[in-house]
């Protein structure tokens, strides 16, 4: 095999090989290849002093500084790699395909590992990823609703009836309202939700059917890239319909046990749309217990919004679906039977 990678090539190695992304914590942070592990040539601090100094004494002296700092840290590279990869099978790779991947590459095969890299580095999957992401040849079925309908949980109940789903709400860490941030983790970068979706598609067998829950273009602030927002609008979307009383129950389970003050903060993001006589009402609500009328008023802006959307999507195949109650095992065993 040759050491230096294409894109595909490179993440066809990932089931085999443990990936160390030697770029510093920021520019990991910003955005990664999904399942690589942080391996840091240099800190941040570090990276901003040998590009600083390069820019000012050139190309050779900031080499010599680089070489200064990372030489006392090589044993401890080798027996980080040991501990990660105690069958000695890496692929490695940072920002360009360049000296820090290399020089990693070079001294972790000194150690005896056998390793390979990213041609073109971190900014080359990238590229792969953004060409890509909008053009495989998926049967996508979308799942909407009303806010409260159980969508989620519709989705969880078919993967786990066999059925293949993508979850954009947990690769968001959002649940799309105002409403969406609460109980969840910090949201990823735009870049960082494109590297998972990316990741869970090519996990897919395209052969077989995909569900999916009908989203805004925006989740909290993260965005669905264009090319698969498109394949999502022109896909065939299941309409849930349950009882409001259903629905007000699924609210009460999702968020009667959160924090107050997340509550009124997320009814304040809405007031324009409330008015402030229902966002005082709501408020109100909150604190008296009556978590049941809070979600009522909530749903009242909700509904209109979801209503608009609906009578604008563009799916050339919208169905109604009406359930007399809201049992996602129900709904999601029913789905299978109708596509």
């Amino acid at each position: 095999m040759e050491n230096r990678l294409s894109a595909p090539e490179f993440l066809a190695e990932r089931a085999r090989r443990v990936v160390l992304d030697v770029r510093s914590p920021g520019e990991y942070a910003q955005g990664h290849i999904p399942g690589a592990v942080s391996f840091p040539l240099f800190t941040d601090e570090e990276r901003a002093r040998v590009g600083t100094w390069y820019k000012q004494n050139g190309k050779e002296s900031a080499l010599e500084l680089g070489l200064g700092i990372v030489g006392p840290k090589m044993a401890d590279f080798v027996q980080k790699a040991r501990a990660l990869a105690p069958e000695k099978r890496l692929a490695v790779h940072c920002w360009r395909g360049g000296q820090r991947s290399q020089s990693m590459a070079w001294l972790l095969r000194q150690a005896g590992f056998d390793v390979v890299t990213l041609e073109g580095g971190y900014k080359a999957y990238r590229q792969y990823v953004l060409d890509n992401i909008g053009n495989w040849k998926l049967e996508i079925l979308v799942v909407g609703g009303k806010t409260g309908t159980g969508k989620t949980k519709i989705l969880r109940a078919l993967q786990a009836m066999g059925e293949q789903i993508i979850d954009l709400e947990q690769m968001a860490h959002h649940k799309g309202s105002a409403f969406g941030f609460i109980g969840e983790a910090p949201q990823p970068t735009v870049e960082q939700f494109e590297n998972d979706l990316f990741g869970a598609i090519s996990r897919l067998d395209p052969a077989r059917r995909v569900w999916i829950e009908n989203e805004s273009r925006s989740i909290g602030r993260v965005y669905i890239p264009d090319g698969f927002w498109k394949k999502m609008k022109s896909a065939p979307l299941l309409n849930i319909e349950i009882p409001d009383e259903a629905r007000i129950q699924n609210l009460l389970a999702d968020y009667v046990l959160t924090d107050k003050t997340d509550l009124e903060a997320a009814f304040r993001k809405i007031d324009k749309k409330l008015g402030g006589q229902h966002l005082k009402a709501a408020i109100e609500a909150l604190y008296h217990d009556d978590f049941a009328i809070a979600a009522r008023i909530a749903l009242r802006y909700y509904d209109k919004t979801y209503q608009h959307c609906l009578d604008t999507n563009p799916s050339p195949d919208i169905r109604n679906l009406t359930f007399g109650d809201g049992d996602p095992e129900i709904i999601a065993r029913f789905l299978k039977t109708i596509i």
